[in-house]
């Protein structure tokens, strides 16, 4: 069975940086686009970054130039470089395929921008 574990979630302040990790086991993330997924209460999760097995990247436009998506296959883990972090990007993150997600959600890390 597929998990994913995602972390370094926390409290910044505007402005500041987080780096998010998702670690994936059950399955060996090198064939696979990978993607990171928001969602704050009440809403839909939200697709904000991908990464193909090339290595090739797209981001949803809210946070182009402010994150970076990058992946370890060898360590089976997919990385979120977060900067100029907006009140608007609390959420809870999550890992899972890009493009074509499967059910097996981690529990997401929470980041919360605030003053």
């Amino acid at each position: 069975q597929v998990q994913r574990v995602e972390s370094g979630g926390g409290l910044v302040q505007p402005g500041g940086s987080l780096r998010l990790s998702c670690v994936v086991s059950g399955s060996a993330i090198n064939i696979y686009s990978m993607g990171w997924y928001r969602q704050t209460p009440g809403k839909q999760r939200e697709w904000v970054a991908g990464i193909r097995s090339s290595g090739s990247t797209n981001y949803v436009d809210s946070v182009k130039g402010r994150f970076t998506i990058s992946r370890d296959n060898s360590k089976n883990t997919v990385y979120l470089q977060m900067n100029s972090l907006k009140p608007e990007d609390t959420a809870v993150y999550y890992c899972n395929r890009w493009l074509a997600p499967d059910n097996y959600w981690g529990q997401g890390t929470q980041v919360t921008v605030s003053s």
